[in-house]
C-alpha cells in the first residue's frame, strides 16, 4: 500500500474511494476537485442517485468529523453536486474520474461554474439553513 499522505491526483478511483471512505486523506489534500471526483466514484459504485447519496453523505460527514471540521459539511452543496455529476455521467458514459473531470471542467469552478447557473453561490454557502437541509435552487436560503 502506498503512503497515506500522497496527493489525491496520484490515487486511482478505487484508492480514492477506500481512503476517503476510511477518512485517511489529509484535509489539506481534499479540496473541491476531490469532492467532485469522489462524487463520481460513489455514483459509479452506486448508480442509483439516492443510494449513492446515502453512502456519500455518510462518508462525507464521517470524513469531516475525522478531520475535525464537521461544521464544513453542507447539505445543499452535497446534493446539488451529486445531482449535477449524476446527470453528466448519464450523458457522457463511462471512464474514470480523471476523464470525467477533463470533459466537465465547469464542475470544478465552485464560484462561477455549473452550480452558479442554479444558485447564488455566495448566498447558499453562507446560509445556515442550506448547510442543514437541501434548499432548492431559487428558494429562500435565509
Amino acid at each position: 500500500m502506498a503512503e497515506m499522505n500522497r496527493a489525491c491526483d496520484l490515487l486511482s478511483d478505487d484508492e480514492l474511494f477506500e481512503r476517503f471512505d476510511s477518512a485517511l486523506i489529509p484535509n489539506r489534500d481534499y479540496r473541491h476537485r476531490e469532492h467532485v471526483r469522489t462524487a463520481y466514484v460513489y455514483l459509479s459504485r452506486y448508480p442509483d442517485l439516492a443510494e449513492a447519496a446515502l453512502h456519500f453523505r455518510r462518508a462525507l460527514r464521517r470524513y469531516a468529523a475525522a478531520q475535525g471540521v464537521p461544521q464544513l459539511f453542507h447539505e445543499t452543496l452535497t446534493w446539488a453536486y451529486l445531482a449535477l455529476v449524476n446527470e453528466r455521467m448519464r450523458q457522457a458514459g463511462g471512464g474514470d474520474s480523471f476523464a470525467f473531470l477533463r470533459t466537465n471542467p465547469d464542475l470544478l469552478s465552485h464560484r462561477d461554474g455549473l452550480l452558479a447557473r442554479y444558485y447564488d453561490v455566495s448566498a447558499i454557502t453562507s446560509s445556515p439553513l442550506a448547510r442543514e437541509v437541501f434548499v432548492l435552487p431559487g428558494g429562500k436560503e435565509g
